[in-house]
């Protein structure tokens, strides 16, 4: 009887519905798959599977059932859309030749915010987009979809597109801030966020410049009411590149210029058809623009990955990812933080403009006439002259400096040296009778440390014995060798530690201070906290001020808060939940977990850009390099935002010390490494009653807060020291995996 209920079921699968030829093929395209991916799948040739979806052959037994299966059960995750056009037993076009309707492109493209956006949104009072929320992520997570329209959009069940705020579209945005342009099958298509797929007809760069320009949709508004829209983004895979006549990588020496040719053939395009290039030429993050008529621009930014425009420190794997996901990962992106315009630090930077642009427009004069006029909060559009910058916050071989002799070095007396932790210290007898070594790691940590800070606007002035001001932010020449650490107030009482376990708050390498330095405002407000008077001899203070980095730390803060919560992670969770969570967070999704880091990234990268330094260009000590003509290039921002974070973790440390009599052995950055008797931060960390030390660590996933960084035992981190012969070697850099290929260098 079985042979026959077999024979029935071979009869059954031989005649198995299948969709049209054309929704065969949009089921395989919103899902990412290839061709080949399919074909390697149901064992048949690729060739056989492209004649499945163009309808010039049909499956057979035993493959006709297995591709009916993949079909129903992609059908399930990307059901067609009722309200489109019928689908028809015919290739998809090869063009785009019109715009999708408005209304189809909102009613498809709204959907389920992210449990993040309600979590952050009523904190998020000086952002002007609220968090997107990042596409649902099932067992492929936001795959294109492909129907027999132009534009093609998900009908799936799915959460908003990653470009698309959670209240809705800007019609000239609607198809998302950017798009990946890749060829497949001979046609050109742009994948965009929220799995829209586009037919490019652009046979060349510039005609590709104009298609996006004129009718692809891409594009985000601007953060703040004075701002500028940002351009829209095209990433160019390695099929595009060659499909428009660009190298598919760069030479050694396209690779050290940063650029092709002027005379390459696209560079040539570009001209006679007056589009222009910024200085920075045709690279891995090219600008092709033309002049701004009235408050209509006219620039694509282009990223190309295979020429390394994202660096894999901050972007891991993205670069070899499928267009679609992609797509996917990069407009996750530039939906809650903004669209890249360069690296990470590029866009750090660029965050802080767009939050703040440099003017606005006046109300009207006698003649019912607007001006251009400085706007009020940000860094104003003209830069500072180099020559009034006070020497101790510029770094060696700028031109305030040109006059000292060339080998001279500047000490603490001349130079401000803010910068992050970098100590440690020999284990004690009782220390080294523990088992673990615990690192925990800051949260977002110089994010914190930006939130709230008053920074300088303007240009500093000079003051002779100054009475020091909180509130004042600056530069301070003062002598803080006389804070004593054995004996400070925490809040309003005063405690007695062991001065000799702990670091100085006041240098980076933790060292007590010896005579006069310069310092930034919080790191001398804190000598006051600690219970010791101040005299500053002079300084270099700003009185127009402002907190500069505020909505720069929410945008930021809820970008990263968005993405762990979609990676599992929230913001409510009890410690124990919490440090679950954190365990294996990325694998949950991995391509996800990377826009987690590109987030990091472009918190120091953007504070890093604030001091950018010279980069060759035939540069010599004493001149001035291309980033002092920007507004934006402050290193007394950078300074005050590393000495409040250093700052912030000295005072958890001191709290913790006070309340348990634990001392760090090692301090890295935002790493701090404890000797405990179990291996979970719980084993130390006092909690009671799942209520945290007020004021000290707490785990938790907002900036500020700590997570468990790594666990090795006392006898490694013992061991290693004894192996390079360094008592002081900082285990904070070696506690996440307990790799250590050569002597600690401080780098």
């Amino acid at each position: 009887m079985s042979e026959l209920f077999d024979a029935v079921d071979a009869l059954v699968a031989s005649r198995a519905a299948l969709p049209p030829p054309a929704e065969r093929k949009r089921l395989r395209v919103a899902h990412g798959l290839t061709i080949d991916e399919v074909a390697t799948a149901l064992r048949v040739r690729r060739a056989t599977v492209s004649g499945w979806e163009n309808g010039k052959t049909e499956p057979r037994p035993p493959e006709r059932d297995a591709y009916a299966r993949l079909l129903d059960k992609l059908a399930e995750l990307y059901p067609a859309d009722a309200t489109a056009a019928p689908v028809q037993d015919a290739a998809v076009p090869a063009t785009f030749t019109a715009a999708p309707d408005p209304a189809e492109a909102r009613t498809l493209s709204t959907g389920q915010a992210s449990e993040a956006v309600g979590m952050t949104a009523t904190e998020n009072t000086l952002t002007a987009a609220p968090v997107a929320a990042a596409p649902a992520a099932a067992s492929r997570p936001a795959r294109t979809t492909r129907t027999s329209s132009t534009s093609r959009r998900p009908g799936a069940k799915g959460a908003a597109p990653a470009g698309a705020p959670a209240g809705g579209t800007d019609p000239r945005f609607e198809n998302g801030p950017l798009a990946v342009v890749d060829v497949e099958d001979g046609k050109v298509l742009a994948y965009c966020t929220g799995g829209l797929v586009l037919d490019v007809p652009a046979k060349s760069i510039p005609a590709l410049v104009d298609w996006t320009l004129r009718e692809a949709k891409l594009g985000q508004p601007k953060l703040s009411g004075p701002g500028k829209d940002a351009d829209p983004l095209l990433v160019l895979t390695e099929a595009a590149l060659e499909r428009y006549g660009l190298p598919v990588t760069l030479t050694e020496e396209e690779k050290h210029a940063g650029r092709i040719p002027e005379g390459h053939r696209v560079v040539k395009q570009l001209a006679r058809a007056d589009w222009k290039l910024t200085k920075r030429g045709f690279g891995p993050w090219a600008r092709i623009y033309r002049p701004a008529t009235g408050s209509e621009r006219a620039c694509v930014q282009l990223c190309i990955p295979s020429w390394h425009a994202l660096d894999t420190r901050h972007w891991g794997h993205a670069a070899q990812l499928p267009p679609a996901e992609l797509a996917r990962i990069v407009g996750v992106y530039a939906s809650r933080v903004l669209t890249p315009r360069g690296s990470t630090a590029v866009t750090g930077l660029e965050l802080m403009t767009a939050l703040h642009p440099p003017t606005r427009a006046s109300e009207p004069d006698a003649d019912d006439k607007r001006h251009s006029e400085h706007n009020p909060g940000s860094l104003g559009k003209d830069a500072i002259d180099p020559m009034n910058w006070p020497p101790c916050e510029v770094p060696d071989g700028h031109p305030v400096l040109k006059d000292l002799p060339r080998f001279h070095v500047r000490g603490p007396g001349e130079k401000l040296f803010e910068e992050a932790y970098d100590w440690a210290r020999p284990m004690t007898d009782a220390e080294c009778t523990l088992r673990f070594l615990v690192g925990i790691d800051v949260n977002m940590a110089f994010a914190a440390g930006a939130n709230g800070l008053i920074v300088g606007l303007g240009e500093a002035t000079h003051v002779k014995a100054p009475a020091f001001d909180p509130k004042l932010p600056g530069s301070w020449l003062v002598d803080l060798s006389h804070v004593d650490l054995s004996r400070v107030k925490v809040g309003k009482e005063w405690v007695e530690l062991d001065g000799s376990l702990l670091p100085s708050p006041f240098t980076p390498k933790g060292e007590r201070p010896e005579g006069p330095a310069w310092y930034a405002t919080p790191t001398v407000a804190y000598a006051v906290e600690l219970g010791y008077e101040v005299r500053p001899l002079e300084a270099w203070v700003r009185y127009e001020n402002g907190r500069y980095l505020d909505g720069w730390y929410q945008r930021l803060r809820d970008a990263y808060l968005a993405t762990m919560a979609d990676l599992g992670v929230h913001t409510d969770m009890a410690p124990a939940d919490f440090l679950a969570a954190m365990d294996g967070y990325k694998a949950r999704d991995p391509e996800l977990a990377i826009v987690v880091s590109a987030i990091k990234a472009t918190v120091k990268g953007g504070l890093g850009k604030l001091r950018e330094r010279p980069r060759g260009e035939g540069w010599r000590p004493g001149e001035p390099w291309r980033a002092l003509s920007r507004p934006t290039w402050r290193p007394d921002i950078r300074a005050a935002v590393i000495s409040r974070t250093r700052i912030n973790l000295h005072r958890k440390i001191v709290k913790h010390a006070a309340f348990t009599g634990q001392y760090p052995v090692a301090v890295l950055s935002d790493c701090v490494v404890y000797a405990a008797a179990g291996p979970s931060p719980l084993d130390f960390l006092p909690y009671r009653d799942g209520v945290a030390l007020p004021g000290g660590f707490r785990l938790g996933i907002n900036p500020g807060l700590v997570k468990h960084e790594g666990t090795q035992t006392v006898l490694w981190g013992e061991e290693v020291r004894e192996r390079f012969d360094a008592p002081e070697l900082n285990l904070a850099r070696y506690i996440k995996d307990g790799t250590v290929t050569d002597v600690d260098n401080g780098e």
